[in-house]
């Protein structure tokens, strides 16, 4: 073969190779306008499922809410109940200084209230009996998504008794524990309530709404592990106290057969 001819037969290949690249690419490029068509057929499909899930999340909302009514009207024969459920769920105890608890002893009722689109927001309740710390009936605190898509929160203003603000009493604590070194309580339970800083994410309203309030039973029937504990260690002690007993009663059998051969060996001696 000349060179020439092996010149012309490598141009021949080029080209050929040149033109499945370009119907590769123009396949390629068809492809990917087939599955955005396809994509977007998939995202209209989401929109709509969404709005049906939210018509049915609704209807079953408003089935739902005369068994709220209901199981509120039984937990309000049972003393303590909204305080044992909050110390019992480990995020939100972890939020309680002790005279936050000695507070929340008067909360008689929780109530969370989704909004009638349910996208919009929610709004949760406290019902306080009189108690020696802030004027309130109710403290509430609302969360609103608005059309553009923000979130922002408010909340009502407590009336504090005079020298009863333990917001500021466990600011005042932290300091004093930094300066000792010693454990600090946690910032108290009702900051949250002027906390509006990141209303998108308040893990506190979310695990209320989400979490305590579809089965508030649940927590408040955990059992006390200190009590497991106490009544483990007790059970330590009295198998123990078995354990004892048992070996005091080997001794003891040992010292009477003991005592029985000697008296059968004088007893030998005698006769004879």
């Amino acid at each position: 073969m000349s060179a020439s001819a092996a010149k012309v037969s490598k141009k021949d290949l080029n080209s050929n190779h040149d033109g499945a690249d370009e119907t590769s690419e123009k396949e390629q490029q068809e492809a990917i306008e087939h599955i955005d068509e396809v994509q977007n057929e998939i995202d209209r499909l989401n929109e709509q499922a969404s709005e049906e899930i939210l018509k049915v999340e609704q209807k079953y909302n408003k089935l739902r809410q005369p068994f709220f009514q209901k199981r509120s009207e039984l937990i309000a024969k049972i003393p303590n109940f909204w305080v044992t459920t909050f110390v019992n769920h480990p995020q939100v105890s972890a939020l309680l200084g002790e005279e936050d608890e000695e507070a929340l002893h008067y909360l008689s009722r929780v109530e969370v209230t989704e909004f009638e689109d349910i996208k919009s927001g929610y709004r949760i309740d406290f019902y306080f009996d009189e108690n020696p710390y802030f004027e309130n009936k109710v403290l509430s605190k609302e969360f609103h998504l608005n059309e553009s898509g923000d979130p922002s929160s408010k909340s009502t203003e407590i009336k504090w008794k005079s020298g009863k603000d333990l917001t500021k009493r466990s600011s005042q604590t932290q300091n004093k524990a930094g300066r000792k070194r010693q454990h600090e309580e946690p910032e108290s339970f009702f900051t949250w309530f002027t906390d509006h800083a990141d209303a998108g994410a308040d893990e506190l309203g979310e695990v209320i709404k989400d979490d305590i309030w579809p089965n508030p039973l649940q927590y408040y029937l955990v059992p006390d592990m200190d009590d497991e504990e106490g009544e483990g260690d007790d059970d330590e002690e009295d198998e123990e106290g078995l354990e004892d007993i048992d070996e005091e009663g080997d001794e003891d059998g040992e010292d009477d057969d003991d005592e029985d051969g000697e008296d059968g060996e004088d007893e030998d001696g005698e006769d004879e």
